[in-house]
Protein backbone atom coordinates (compact mmCIF):
# COMPACT_ATOMS: atom_id res chain seq x y z
CA UNK A 1 0.00 0.00 0.00
CA UNK A 2 0.98 3.38 -1.33
CA UNK A 3 1.72 6.36 1.25
CA UNK A 4 -1.47 7.81 -0.71
CA UNK A 5 -3.81 4.68 -0.47
CA UNK A 6 -3.01 4.81 3.42
CA UNK A 7 -4.45 8.35 3.82
CA UNK A 8 -7.01 7.54 1.70
CA UNK A 9 -7.94 5.12 3.87
CA UNK A 10 -7.46 6.67 7.04
CA UNK A 11 -9.31 9.88 6.10
CA UNK A 12 -12.09 7.49 5.10
CA UNK A 13 -12.55 6.32 8.43
CA UNK A 14 -12.47 9.69 9.60
CA UNK A 15 -15.42 10.68 6.54
CA UNK A 16 -17.67 7.62 7.35
CA UNK A 17 -17.75 8.09 11.02
CA UNK A 18 -18.80 11.66 10.24
CA UNK A 19 -21.29 10.58 7.94
CA UNK A 20 -23.09 8.56 10.48
CA UNK A 21 -23.68 11.25 12.48
CA UNK A 22 -25.44 12.80 10.01
CA UNK A 23 -27.60 9.82 9.51
CA UNK A 24 -25.39 8.90 6.41
CA UNK A 25 -24.04 5.29 5.54
CA UNK A 26 -20.68 5.65 4.62
CA UNK A 27 -18.17 2.70 2.48
CA UNK A 28 -14.71 3.08 1.40
CA UNK A 29 -13.45 0.80 -1.38
CA UNK A 30 -10.03 0.77 -2.49
CA UNK A 31 -10.99 1.33 -6.19
CA UNK A 32 -13.64 1.03 -9.00
CA UNK A 33 -13.68 -2.69 -9.48
CA UNK A 34 -14.82 -2.89 -5.47
CA UNK A 35 -16.79 0.23 -5.90
CA UNK A 36 -18.36 -1.57 -8.83
CA UNK A 37 -18.97 -4.79 -6.28
CA UNK A 38 -20.48 -2.27 -3.61
CA UNK A 39 -22.65 -0.72 -5.85
CA UNK A 40 -24.15 -4.25 -7.19
CA UNK A 41 -24.42 -5.55 -3.64
CA UNK A 42 -26.45 -2.53 -2.32
CA UNK A 43 -29.16 -2.48 -5.16
CA UNK A 44 -31.27 -5.99 -4.99
CA UNK A 45 -32.29 -7.46 -8.73
CA UNK A 46 -35.36 -6.13 -10.04
CA UNK A 47 -35.16 -3.03 -8.50
CA UNK A 48 -35.97 0.37 -10.64
CA UNK A 49 -32.72 2.36 -11.00
CA UNK A 50 -31.87 5.93 -12.19
CA UNK A 51 -29.29 8.01 -12.19
CA UNK A 52 -28.16 12.22 -12.53
CA UNK A 53 -25.36 13.18 -15.27
CA UNK A 54 -22.08 12.24 -13.65
CA UNK A 55 -18.92 11.58 -15.18
CA UNK A 56 -17.64 9.60 -11.81
CA UNK A 57 -20.51 6.83 -12.23
CA UNK A 58 -19.24 6.47 -16.03
CA UNK A 59 -15.03 6.23 -15.15
CA UNK A 60 -16.03 4.11 -12.60
CA UNK A 61 -17.45 1.41 -14.77
CA UNK A 62 -20.23 1.59 -12.73
CA UNK A 63 -23.19 2.10 -15.46
CA UNK A 64 -21.79 -0.37 -17.68
CA UNK A 65 -21.91 -2.65 -14.44
CA UNK A 66 -25.98 -1.92 -14.77
CA UNK A 67 -26.86 -2.12 -18.03
CA UNK A 68 -25.15 -5.78 -18.36
CA UNK A 69 -27.49 -6.58 -14.95
CA UNK A 70 -31.24 -7.20 -13.99
CA UNK A 71 -32.04 -3.72 -12.93
CA UNK A 72 -35.61 -1.60 -14.47
CA UNK A 73 -32.93 1.23 -15.85
CA UNK A 74 -35.01 4.48 -16.07
CA UNK A 75 -32.70 6.80 -18.44
CA UNK A 76 -33.57 10.32 -18.53
CA UNK A 77 -31.58 10.71 -22.40
CA UNK A 78 -34.43 8.63 -24.41
CA UNK A 79 -36.90 11.52 -23.45
CA UNK A 80 -36.74 13.25 -26.60
CA UNK A 81 -40.36 15.82 -25.80
CA UNK A 82 -41.87 17.92 -22.91
CA UNK A 83 -44.21 15.51 -22.20
CA UNK A 84 -42.01 12.64 -22.29
CA UNK A 85 -39.30 14.16 -19.56
CA UNK A 86 -41.61 15.19 -17.42
CA UNK A 87 -43.02 11.85 -17.64
CA UNK A 88 -39.61 10.26 -16.74
CA UNK A 89 -38.87 12.45 -13.70
CA UNK A 90 -41.84 11.45 -12.30
CA UNK A 91 -40.69 8.10 -12.70
CA UNK A 92 -37.12 8.80 -11.61
CA UNK A 93 -38.89 10.44 -8.35
CA UNK A 94 -40.41 7.02 -7.32
CA UNK A 95 -37.20 4.82 -8.12
CA UNK A 96 -35.49 2.44 -5.80
CA UNK A 97 -32.43 3.94 -6.62
CA UNK A 98 -30.79 7.09 -8.04
CA UNK A 99 -27.26 7.05 -8.60
CA UNK A 100 -24.76 10.46 -8.41
CA UNK A 101 -21.47 11.77 -7.24
CA UNK A 102 -20.90 14.87 -5.23
CA UNK A 103 -18.92 17.78 -6.14
CA UNK A 104 -17.07 17.85 -2.88
CA UNK A 105 -17.68 15.92 0.06
CA UNK A 106 -16.05 17.30 3.97
CA UNK A 107 -14.00 15.56 6.15
CA UNK A 108 -17.16 16.16 8.28
CA UNK A 109 -19.16 14.56 6.29
CA UNK A 110 -21.27 17.39 4.25
CA UNK A 111 -21.60 16.68 0.95
CA UNK A 112 -21.29 19.90 -1.57
CA UNK A 113 -23.06 20.47 -4.57
CA UNK A 114 -24.02 23.18 -7.91
CA UNK A 115 -25.78 22.28 -10.64
CA UNK A 116 -28.04 23.40 -13.43
CA UNK A 117 -31.02 22.65 -13.81
CA UNK A 118 -31.38 21.49 -10.87
CA UNK A 119 -32.75 17.81 -11.43
CA UNK A 120 -29.52 15.91 -10.01
CA UNK A 121 -29.74 17.65 -6.68
CA UNK A 122 -33.41 17.44 -6.65
CA UNK A 123 -33.50 13.53 -6.48
CA UNK A 124 -30.78 14.05 -4.23
CA UNK A 125 -33.04 15.84 -1.72
CA UNK A 126 -36.03 14.55 -2.41
CA UNK A 127 -38.04 11.23 -4.09
CA UNK A 128 -35.93 8.17 -4.85
CA UNK A 129 -36.24 5.47 -1.46
CA UNK A 130 -32.32 5.34 -1.56
CA UNK A 131 -29.35 7.76 -3.25
CA UNK A 132 -26.03 6.39 -3.21
CA UNK A 133 -23.44 8.64 -4.16
CA UNK A 134 -20.01 7.40 -5.27
CA UNK A 135 -17.33 9.77 -4.80
CA UNK A 136 -13.04 9.84 -5.54
CA UNK A 137 -11.01 10.57 -3.57
CA UNK A 138 -9.82 13.61 -4.80
CA UNK A 139 -12.70 15.15 -3.97
CA UNK A 140 -12.07 15.26 -0.29
CA UNK A 141 -11.89 18.79 1.14
CA UNK A 142 -11.55 20.09 4.50
CA UNK A 143 -15.22 22.21 4.65
CA UNK A 144 -18.02 23.46 2.91
CA UNK A 145 -16.25 26.68 1.51
CA UNK A 146 -13.13 25.21 0.29
CA UNK A 147 -15.85 22.73 -1.21
CA UNK A 148 -17.56 25.76 -2.96
CA UNK A 149 -14.19 26.72 -4.07
CA UNK A 150 -13.32 23.46 -5.83
CA UNK A 151 -16.33 23.54 -7.36
CA UNK A 152 -16.11 26.56 -8.83
CA UNK A 153 -12.30 26.49 -9.83
CA UNK A 154 -11.63 22.38 -10.49
CA UNK A 155 -15.16 20.68 -11.29
CA UNK A 156 -17.50 23.73 -13.17
CA UNK A 157 -14.45 25.03 -15.63
CA UNK A 158 -13.93 21.29 -17.52
CA UNK A 159 -17.67 20.31 -17.03
CA UNK A 160 -18.76 23.76 -19.02
CA UNK A 161 -16.29 22.99 -21.71
CA UNK A 162 -17.72 19.18 -21.92
CA UNK A 163 -21.09 20.41 -22.02
CA UNK A 164 -19.79 22.82 -24.84
CA UNK A 165 -21.37 25.83 -22.83
CA UNK A 166 -20.55 29.77 -23.74
CA UNK A 167 -19.14 30.63 -20.21
CA UNK A 168 -16.25 32.90 -18.95
CA UNK A 169 -14.73 29.54 -17.55
CA UNK A 170 -15.12 27.48 -20.65
CA UNK A 171 -13.42 30.00 -22.46
CA UNK A 172 -10.48 31.08 -19.62
CA UNK A 173 -10.83 28.62 -16.96
CA UNK A 174 -11.22 31.24 -14.63
CA UNK A 175 -15.24 31.42 -12.76
CA UNK A 176 -16.45 34.37 -13.81
CA UNK A 177 -19.48 34.21 -11.37
CA UNK A 178 -21.70 34.92 -14.24
CA UNK A 179 -25.40 34.74 -15.31
CA UNK A 180 -25.13 33.76 -18.47
CA UNK A 181 -27.30 31.70 -20.20
CA UNK A 182 -25.37 28.59 -20.65
CA UNK A 183 -24.38 28.94 -16.66
CA UNK A 184 -24.35 25.47 -15.31
CA UNK A 185 -24.10 27.28 -11.83
CA UNK A 186 -27.85 27.67 -10.96
CA UNK A 187 -28.71 25.65 -7.50
CA UNK A 188 -25.94 25.24 -4.59
CA UNK A 189 -26.71 22.84 -2.34
CA UNK A 190 -24.61 21.49 0.61
CA UNK A 191 -26.48 18.34 2.66
CA UNK A 192 -25.40 18.07 6.45
CA UNK A 193 -27.87 15.40 7.15
CA UNK A 194 -30.30 12.71 5.60
CA UNK A 195 -33.44 13.36 7.33
CA UNK A 196 -34.47 9.64 6.28
CA UNK A 197 -31.87 7.43 8.33
CA UNK A 198 -29.26 5.89 5.74
CA UNK A 199 -31.74 6.88 2.74
CA UNK A 200 -28.31 8.35 1.71
CA UNK A 201 -25.28 6.10 0.88
CA UNK A 202 -21.89 7.26 0.16
CA UNK A 203 -19.54 5.41 -2.01
CA UNK A 204 -15.95 6.75 -0.86
CA UNK A 205 -12.91 5.61 -3.63
CA UNK A 206 -9.63 5.62 -3.31
CA UNK A 207 -8.76 6.83 -6.53
CA UNK A 208 -9.08 10.05 -8.75
CA UNK A 209 -12.84 9.98 -10.47
CA UNK A 210 -14.88 12.80 -12.17
CA UNK A 211 -14.15 16.75 -11.90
Amino acid sequence: MTPMQKYYENAAKTVIANLKKRQIEGYYCADKAAAVQKVLEIIPKGASVSWGGSMTLGEAGIMDALSDSDYRLIDRAKAKTTEEQRAVYGEICTSDFFLTSTNAITLDGELVNIDGNGSRLAFLIFGPQNVIVVAGMNKLVKDVESGYDRVKTVACPPNATRLSRRTPCAVSGVCGDCYASDCICSQTVITRRSHIPNRIKVILVGESLGY
